[in-house]
């Protein structure tokens, strides 16, 4: 086709292009003629077609010259494929031919193999029943061999045994039935055996009781550990426990036939000792004959036994309860102490005889004194009978405890990791003992210590006594030992130790959930802290006996008095938890509970229950007596303390002339005979004078920590007073007066602070108002100014730190 058929001959470019980017393989091109636009553009386009022409046919000669090579290569690999044609025929070939046959013989001598085995253990089995069955034949002759004429017991016993390993299919199946019968045992071989087990048990059961009744105890367990062997497992167990539970059902009727002339009397704690010696009889037999029937029973075939042995604890147990409560008059008992009016008690809630003394009360008609025709409220209740009958009850239960501690610990799966809890056992829980326990001891248990607690405490304030010879005059010694309380409280703290010990001392959860709340109620209800604090609204009030005076010297004793035995009490009842618990008072309340009380109690959640309920009554009555004797003290101070502070700090600041210069004060010192010294610290001896004969004759009689949260009310009191005198000397005071003022102040704040360093934090405002009034100008910038960016911890804020500034005149 010639140039003329393509528009102004460009088309032929860029066919030309793309054939040299498939020959180059390069992505980069010359310069195209379609821009050219000059003479010399067209030349060098021209001259570039010319260098890659020549590039491509220098590459297509050479693929033409490597031709020969390839096709040499290729010939070559057609004649490889030739050959190794040939060869897999002729493998193909040698397998048909050879390796056919010998796969045939390997799955042939596989089979025969198999067969082999499957006969092999044919035979095995085959084996095995003959001689099952041979051994069944040996048995069988055996049993009734020994129980002819040589009667050897243990022998036919022994060759049950063994025939017991036979398999029953093999006992009962037609080859036993054929082989094992003969002309002296014609019958199947599971009708001899069951034959010779029920005639060998009745012989069994028969000189088994017959050696009990006899006491031979080695016949006795001879043929006790015959029953297993035999089969008749559970018929041994049912007449061992049978027999010794006769043992302990007459050990219990010997006990309590035991009269008062015997060595065992009926008084004191004779039903306390049955009870115990019950528990421990079958705690022997238990411990002493369980190896024996685990051995020869199988494991934990004891808890047999001692659900046996529990059947007749309930029957005895329940002989001896039933016994005791007749005697003791339980009954009548527990009815006399919920029917007793407690007059003393009621009567304190009414208006009293006001009257100037304040301690002892044993004229009060509700002791049974004077014309009060009953002699002692005592009547129809005996204490020492009803104390009597809570140290029974607190050992019967303590001995429950340990017999129900002893039966989980044998009844225990021998499964359970060993820190495991205890739990109680079904066989105790679900016992008629139990159930009469409950009723008899436990329950009468928490009604009489309720009653014996409230009771006592009743008496102790009845025969209440204060300390003589108290008196606020610092000339007077004191001959009594501090501290100075109540008798009361002694008493009564006495009754809660002993109370609580027994409770503890029962083991029973039961007990301490009921009597430890109990003891809070009374000491924290109306009977003791209510008696105290009625005491000191109506009795010992430290109100004047006439307006504006002070009040008597006595009712103040007797306030402070009381004030000493609620603190006393509170450190009494913390120190019995905290010994109770096992930890010293210093131990935080969290300590861990000791290894006495955690005996007490092994039972899953007991121990938590027990120590909590103690920490409860604890900080219950801590809390209680905290809030009285707060209110206490703000009585005292504001009846005793502060009308006396009046005047000592009136005394104190007589003749203050902080409006003085330096050359003043030596002026006056000078005129008055005095050395400055003197007349400086004229206003720190006043206050101290006033102070100590105000504080230390209350200080002698109070407890330390409630003398130390009166001076926290005084401290207190006096700052606010301190701080409104320092105001109102605001524009009257010289440089120098500040500086005397501020000694003056923090010789106040030492000798109220003196002992107890803490008080001096409650006059932190007196202080910083003072420290501003007495700084420098320079000081005062450096700190920060009225901003008080200084780092200080400021208690006076922008406006009362600028006050305080222009506390000196000008």
């Amino acid at each position: 086709m010639s140039a003329n058929n393509l528009p102004n001959g460009n088309s032929s470019a860029p066919t030309s292009k793309k054939g040299s980017g498939k020959l180059n393989g390069s992505s980069s091109s010359g310069p195209s003629i379609h821009d050219a636009s000059t003479l010399s553009d067209v030349r060098a386009t021209l001259a570039a077609l010319h260098v890659r022409e020549t590039a491509i046919t220098d590459r297509l000669n050479a693929l033409l010259s490597s031709q020969a090579d390839l096709s040499r290569e290729l010939g070559r690999l057609d004649l490889l494929r030739a050959n190794l044609g040939s060869q897999v025929i002729a493998t193909r070939s040698i397998s048909n031919g050879m390796l056919s046959s010998a796969a045939d013989t390997a799955g042939r001598l596989s089979s025969r193999v198999k067969g082999l085995d499957l006969e092999k253990e044919r035979v095995q089995q085959t084996l095995k029943v003959v001689e099952q069955v041979a051994e069944l034949k040996a048995c069988v002759h055996g049993v009734v061999g020994s129980m002819g004429a040589p009667q050897d017991w243990e022998a036919a016993a022994g060759y049950i045994s063994r025939a017991s390993k036979v398999p029953e299919p093999i006992i009962r199946g037609g080859f036993a039935a054929s082989m094992v019968p003969s002309v002296e045992v014609p019958d199947a071989p599971w009708i001899t055996l069951e034959n010779a087990k029920e005639s060998l048990c009745g012989l069994f059961l028969r000189e088994f009781e017959k050696a009990a009744k006899e006491g031979d105890g080695a016949k006795v367990t001879r043929f006790f550990k015959l029953f297993p062997l035999i089969g008749r497992g559970d018929v041994g167990l049912d007449v061992y426990g049978r027999y010794v539970c006769q043992g302990v059902a007459g050990t219990a009727r010997a006990t309590l036939k035991a009269t008062p002339g015997d060595a065992g009397s009926r008084d004191g704690f004779f039903y306390a000792n049955a009870l115990t010696k019950l528990f421990e009889h079958i705690a022997q037999i238990v411990e002493s004959h369980g190896g024996l029937v685990e051995r020869h029973y199988g494991e934990g075939k004891m808890v047999k036994v001692i659900e046996r042995l529990q059947m007749e604890a309930d029957v005895q147990g329940g002989i001896v309860l039933d016994s005791w409560s007749d005697e003791r008059g339980v009954d009548r008992k527990l009815t006399d102490a919920k029917s007793y009016p407690f007059s003393f008690l009621v009567q304190s809630f009414l208006t009293p005889q006001r009257t100037l003394t304040g301690t002892p009360r044993m004229n009060s008609p509700a002791i049974g004194s004077g014309t009060n025709p009953r002699d002692s409220e005592d009547e129809g209740v005996d204490m020492k009978e009803v104390d009597g009958l809570l140290s029974e009850i607190s050992v019967m239960l303590g001995r429950w405890a340990l017999y129900s501690r002893f039966l989980a610990g044998k009844c225990k799966d021998p499964d359970t990791p060993e820190d495991a809890p205890l739990s109680i056992p079904e066989v105790v829980t679900k016992s008629d003992l139990s159930r009469k326990i409950s009723a008899r001891l436990t329950t009468p248990y928490n009604s009489l210590a309720l009653f014996f607690f409230r009771r006592s405490v009743e008496k102790a304030f009845q025969l209440d006594e204060s300390p003589s010879g108290l008196s606020l005059s610092l000339n007077k010694p004191i001959d009594a030992n501090a501290p100075y309380i109540i008798s009361a409280v002694d008493d009564v703290m006495y009754i809660v130790s002993a109370i609580i010990q027994k409770a503890i001392a029962t083991s029973q959860r039961e007990v301490i959930g009921s009597v430890i709340p109990d003891i809070g109620r009374v000491l924290g209800g109306s009977d003791f802290i209510g008696m105290v604090q009625r005491r000191m609204r109506d009795e010992s009030y430290p109100q004047p006996v006439i307006q504006g005076g002070l009040p008597p010297e006595n009712k103040i004793i007797s306030f402070i008095v009381l004030i000493n035995s609620l603190d006393v009490a509170k450190d009494y009842l913390t120190r019995i938890i905290t010994q109770q618990l096992g930890a010293s008072p210093d131990q935080p309340n969290g300590a861990a509970p000791s290894n006495a009380l955690a005996a007490s109690f092994p039972f899953e959640h007991d121990l938590t229950f027990v120590t909590s309920a103690l920490k409860n009554l604890n900080s219950t009555f801590s809390l209680k007596t905290s809030e009285l004797i707060s209110d206490a003290l703000r009585v005292l101070f504001a009846a005793v303390v502060k009308p006396r502070l009046k005047p000592v700090l009136v005394e104190a600041f007589r003749d203050a002339d902080y409006w003085r210069s330096e050359d003043e004060l030596a002026e006056v010192a000078r005129l008055n005979d005095e050395e400055e010294d003197e007349v400086m610290d004229r206003v720190q001896r006043r206050f101290e004078h006033g102070w100590d004969t105000l504080m230390k004759p209350i200080a002698r009689l109070m407890t330390a920590k409630t003398f130390t949260a009166l001076v926290d009310l005084t401290a207190t009191d006096l700052s606010k007073t301190l701080e409104k005198r320092v105001w109102s000397y605001s524009g009257k005071t010289s440089a120098y007066g500040a500086i005397r003022m501020e000694r003056d102040f923090s010789g106040i704040v030492s000798i109220v602070s003196k002992g107890n360093y803490s008080v001096r934090e409650l006059f932190a405002r007196v202080m910083q108002i003072l420290m501003v009034a007495d700084m420098e100008d320079e000081e005062w910038e450096e700190l920060g100014g009225d901003d008080g960016g200084d780092g200080i911890e400021w208690v006076l804020n922008e406006d009362e730190r600028r006050r305080a500034r222009n506390l000196v005149k000008t």
